[in-house]
């Protein structure tokens, strides 16, 4: 009987305490996405490398002070996420879905495999 309250209580814990999960999209995807009017872009690099050229019309909201400015930001909008790599916006997807934000897309590959147009 303890093995199974234990098994119940572990599926709760991994099921029913996440508040949602972000969604991967590839450089392409979230290109159509953008072309669409449909997402937001937020940058989570540091200024110097948004400065030195970013995704056009994306908002610039640090990784490090990305907690700080949630409240700027809409819970129900659609937003692709996107830093150098795709590291720092698999962590600022992770906080976004942990504080309430539903419709989450972070740009695997980052700026590294962004082939479009940039705005400096």
């Amino acid at each position: 009987m303890k093995k199974i309250l234990a098994a119940i209580t572990f599926l709760l814990l991994i099921t029913g305490c996440s508040s949602g999960t972000y969604k991967d999209v590839t450089v392409d995807e979230a290109k159509e996405m953008i072309d669409s009017g449909k997402v937001e872009v937020l940058d989570v690099r540091t200024p110097e490398e948004f400065a030195a050229g970013h995704i056009p019309g994306a908002k610039l909201v640090p990784l490090q002070v990305l907690e700080e400015m949630l409240s700027e930001l809409d819970k129900e909008q659609k937003y692709v996420v996107a830093c150098q790599s795709g590291n720092r916006s698999t962590k600022a997807s992770g906080i976004l879905t942990e504080k309430g934000f539903k419709n989450i897309y972070n740009m695997s590959g980052g700026m590294n495999e962004w082939k479009y147009d940039i705005e400096q």
